[in-house]
């Protein structure tokens, strides 16, 4: 499960960490480094999602 949300990450990188995390504080820290940037949006992205936890 982990490839297809950093495959979406990167299409989309808030919608990986949406995946992992739901709408915590990850999640809108990866739409401002996204609207700053892509890739602090995609490498933020992908540190979420090789780092946290699945969210339950």
């Amino acid at each position: 499960m982990d490839l297809i949300r950093i495959v979406l990450s990167v299409i989309i990188p808030p919608l990986g960490v949406f995946l992992q995390v739901g709408l915590g504080k990850h999640f809108w820290l990866n739409i401002l480094l996204t609207i700053l940037g892509y890739i602090p949006g995609l490498v933020h992205a992908i540190w979420i999602i090789a780092r946290e936890p699945k969210a339950a």
